[in-house]
């Protein structure tokens, strides 16, 4: 009798991974990216044309980077090498490259993949420059990271950038279809999957198709396994489902991309989505200190004198995450981002510093006012230090008539306070001193 092949030796029967096996082998298998490969985008004629330039192809995990690359090397007449910014050197390049300066004469041009070109450092980077320019290859790189940071900017400005966009989640069902069905899929398998579960894992996939693919085949292999089909069950299909892997890079565009949403959010007095952003920090292992940190500079500068209180907490809530750590400091945070999201807003403090700090930047550095200098030696004194200073102590109105700024700036109001929250009580204040001061003028020094 023969033996019946279990699922898993059934799966492995076949060559590789299923997000390797369903790797698409042409534009009609390709799924996503329609605002580049739809009809009539620059892109699909280019390749349809084979007219391809260098380009540089930027976008999160799993979009199709890496598969649009060697469909355009499928397609078009030239020799095809493949680098990885992880293992080639800049020996290896300038091999490559001597190779194809030899074929371009005899009019063959070459196309090179760049797989995590932001992994080149600027020598390799360098190396590819003259070849580029020169046309010898046409180059293709493939970053999750923003070019404009990461390629050599005369490298950068030879290649046309190309956006990839996360996968919808209808593109990721469609997907997950081909995949039961595709004979280099699951196809020759009877698989027993409910469309809530397909949506499921698309949801859970976050845009990555190569998530999705993993997750199923984690799911199948994982099933119920009867003599009819296997059953993925909704027990086993949480399991896979468990943990998302955040896409987030702590030192990449992305971390602030989402401190700024973080900080957006408050300011515009929205705890909801400020509240959703921060877990989204956290829960991709943003350290928390660091999120404080912002949470302190956030307090001064977008509520500041409306509420003085937000920073005393702010400060304990760095204090609270410092004792505390993840995860038990994640509930101090959210009571900090909810308080300082609708605490009333003010950015005087804020706009008054910078106001003085372009003054003192680029304004003549004059000299301290002798009336408010120190005096602490016989010759200070006899060269008139402190002199007609007055102790604002030591006055009725606790207010001296003195100017206190240099003279090109002595009319200067850098403090424009506003009349939110508790800031009010600092606006009639400043206005009643600047009466006093203008009914008390003739006592300048």
């Amino acid at each position: 009798m023969m033996e019946q092949l279990s699922m898993f030796d059934q799966i492995q029967a076949g060559a590789g991974p299923l997000a390797s096996r369903l790797r698409p082998k042409n534009m009609n298998e390709f799924v996503g990216q329609k605002h580049l490969l739809g009809e009539g985008r620059v892109l699909k004629q280019m390749i349809d044309q084979d007219r391809i330039c260098s380009m540089i192809f930027w976008g999160p995990p799993g979009v199709g980077k890496t598969t649009l690359a060697r469909i355009i090397a499928g397609r078009t007449k030239a020799s095809f090498v493949d680098f990885s910014a992880v293992t080639s050197g800049i020996r290896e390049i300038k091999e490559v490259m001597a190779q194809a300066e030899r074929d371009r004469r005899t009019g063959l041009n070459t196309l090179v993949f760049v797989d995590e070109i932001h992994r080149f450092n600027k020598a390799q980077q360098d190396a590819f420059l003259p070849y580029v320019e020169k046309g010898s290859i046409i180059l293709i790189g493939a970053t999750t990271e923003n070019p404009s940071f990461e390629i050599n900017a005369a490298l950068l400005s030879r290649c046309k950038v190309f956006v990839l966009q996360a996968l919808s989640s209808e593109d990721l069902v469609e997907l997950l279809h081909h995949a039961l069905e595709s004979p280099d899929g699951l196809g020759d398998q009877k698989i027993g999957i409910e469309e809530d579960s397909l949506k499921a894992i698309a949801q859970f996939a976050n845009g990555d198709a190569r998530t999705a693919l993993n997750t199923l085949e984690m799911a199948v292999l994982n099933g119920e396994i009867s003599a009819k089909e296997t059953t993925v069950t909704k027990a086993v299909l949480e399991q896979c489902l468990s943990r998302k892997s955040l896409l987030y890079d702590k030192n990449g565009e992305e971390h602030y991309n989402l401190i700024s949403a973080l900080h957006k959010s408050m300011r515009n007095s929205d705890p909801d989505a400020a509240l959703y952003w921060l877990a989204r920090m956290l829960e991709a292992g943003e350290d928390p200190l660091y999120v404080a940190r912002r949470l302190i500079r956030f307090a001064s500068e977008d509520i500041g004198m409306a509420d003085s209180q937000a920073l005393t907490v702010a400060v304990s809530a760095y204090q609270a995450s410092h004792f505390n750590g993840m995860p038990e400091c994640n509930v101090n945070l959210a009571h900090t981002v909810i308080y300082l999201s609708m605490a009333p807003k003010s950015n005087s403090a804020y706009r008054a510093y910078e106001m003085c700090k372009e003054d003192a930047l680029h304004t003549l550095a004059e000299p301290v006012p002798l009336v408010i200098r120190n005096a602490p030696t016989g010759l200070m004194k006899e060269l008139h230090y402190g002199e007609g200073y007055q102790y604002a102590h030591g006055t009725e109105d606790k207010i001296a008539a003195m100017q206190c700024l240099p003279d090109s700036l002595k009319d200067r109001e850098y403090y424009k306070p506003t009349e939110e929250g508790q800031e009010d009580r600092a606006y009639k204040r400043l206005k009643e001193i600047k009466e006093w001061r203008r009914d008390h003028k003739k006592f300048d020094f």
